[in-house]
């Protein structure tokens, strides 16, 4: 099965790309940096989701013979942007996290339905949004958390409207994840911080999120397509 995953070089999506080459999956990996570290299976593309004409580069991806049929849009940036910023720089934070979180994924899964309904292909969108988009966040992440829930409502309609032909999506929403994203609010905020609201006793490894991935890559679940599926150790239960 071909996939393409969107930040595949770290984190999260390090772990998806692991997993799903372990379980037979042609993987085109994206992030902004070089990834040599994954051979088998695995071809890269350097792309800066931030800048419009760099996305433009995935596009022929869903215009070669062989197209993925699995979309997984794992990127995504984090950025504090206090009220009490002049305007200008608040907005250019916004702007540049609903381009990186919400604008790219829409473009790039706008390009995998067309070309999925064009070749009579029962393609899967699995987007990696967060447990701030269900809950919110503080306001200096409130760009983060407005992206993500515009991730899982995007998500639904794609779900509601394409279902018909046989396309699938679903979200994912973890709390924090052991990745070098939660390392750094860690030396921000505290361990306790992080922690405190947990039912478990530790926050999870991204080695999870993978496994669902791999499920609802599957095809094993099309009848919880539009779903949000919630990985947060119990900190958020909706």
């Amino acid at each position: 099965m071909k996939t393409l995953l969107t930040g595949s070089s770290r984190g999260i999506g390090r772990s998806i790309a692991e997993l799903l080459l372990a379980n037979d999956h042609e993987v085109i990996g994206v992030s902004t940096s070089p990834n040599t570290q994954l051979t088998n299976n695995y071809t890269h593309t350097v792309c800066d989701l931030s800048e419009s004409n760099e996305v433009e580069k995935l596009k022929q991806i869903f215009i070669e013979k062989s197209i993925p049929e699995v979309l997984i849009n794992n990127a995504g940036i984090f950025m504090e942007a206090q009220f009490e910023d002049s305007d200008e720089d608040w907005m250019a934070k916004w702007d540049r996290t609903q381009q990186v979180n919400l604008r790219s994924v829409a473009l790039i899964s706008k390009w995998a339905i067309n070309a999925w309904k064009d070749r009579g292909i029962e393609g899967r969108i699995i987007n990696i949004a967060s447990r701030a988009g269900v809950r919110g966040d503080t306001g200096e992440y409130a760009a983060y958390a407005a992206s993500k829930a515009g991730m899982i409502a995007f998500t639904k309609s794609i779900a509601r409207s394409l279902g018909q032909f046989g396309i699938t999506a679903y979200s994912i929403a973890p709390g924090f994840v052991e990745t070098d994203m939660a390392r750094d609010s860690i030396e921000v905020y505290g361990a306790e911080y992080l922690t405190k609201d947990l039912a478990l006793d530790s926050i999870a490894p991204p080695e999870q999120i993978a496994e669902m991935v791999l499920l609802l890559a599957s095809g094993k679940l099309t009848h919880a397509t539009g779903q949000t599926f919630h990985i947060n150790s119990g900190s958020y239960l909706v």
